[in-house]
């Protein structure tokens, strides 16, 4: 193995790829909370919905799209200064949770709206009839039956995650991005960058595994 790949420290790739699988998990935990308020929120306030509001629809959608079309990499160069009073600090997995979360929730927001659009609206109609509250709706329809949809949006949102956490490793993050640059590719060492590039590949297919493994259960059509 050493002489396959002489410039990788393997102690410090499972470093690495711990700090990448930290970064990806907690920063999706927070986005599926979050992008589930946005989504609710942007499907709640919309045209013939419970709570119609077409200036806050406007408002949360404007702020979703914005969010949601800015690049990563200047995204995460926008909230240097934001993450500084937040953490305390620019560098480290933990400086790149606010840009990853900021990030990721107008995305999977979007995509908790188009799920929730996709439920039968006799459903709903059928719920409100039958006295049933708001936070019934939400909580015992709406989510239930776009479980299967909002399972399959967290799942791309996650996988998109760890390509995030590769590119916030460009600006001292951590994590396996960040390790693929400075001993990889700026030092001229192909074997790092290639075990750092398969590493993320395999993180990125487990996840994928798991979440396709749990919409099939899921989906009971």
């Amino acid at each position: 193995m050493d002489k396959l790949f002489p410039n990788v420290d393997w102690a410090e790739m499972a470093l690495a790829s711990w700090e990448t699988i930290y970064m990806t998990l907690i920063a999706a935990f927070a986005t599926c909370i979050l992008g589930l308020v946005l989504g609710l929120l942007l499907f709640m306030t919309g045209k013939g919905n419970l709570w119609e509001n077409k200036s806050l629809n406007t408002i949360i959608g404007a702020f979703v799209n914005i969010f949601r079309s800015i690049p990563f990499i200047i995204l995460i160069i926008l909230l240097l200064p934001f993450t500084k009073f937040i953490v305390g600090t620019i560098l480290g997995a933990n400086a790149a949770l606010p840009a990853l979360i900021i990030g990721a929730a107008p995305f999977y927001g979007r995509m908790v709206e188009i799920a929730l659009r996709e439920i039968d609206k006799g459903v709903i109609e059928a719920s409100r009839a039958m006295g049933a509250s708001t936070s019934t709706i939400i909580f015992k329809v709406l989510i239930p039956e776009s479980m299967p949809a909002l399972v399959s949006g967290i799942t791309v949102t996650t996988i998109a995650l760890v390509g995030y956490t590769a590119m916030a490793g460009v600006v001292g993050a951590g994590g396996l991005g960040n390790l693929a640059y400075l001993e990889g590719f700026q030092r001229s060492n192909n074997d790092v960058t290639l075990v750092a590039t398969v590493l993320i590949l395999v993180i990125v297919f487990i996840l994928q595994f798991i979440g396709d493994r749990i919409t099939a259960r899921l989906d009971k059509r």
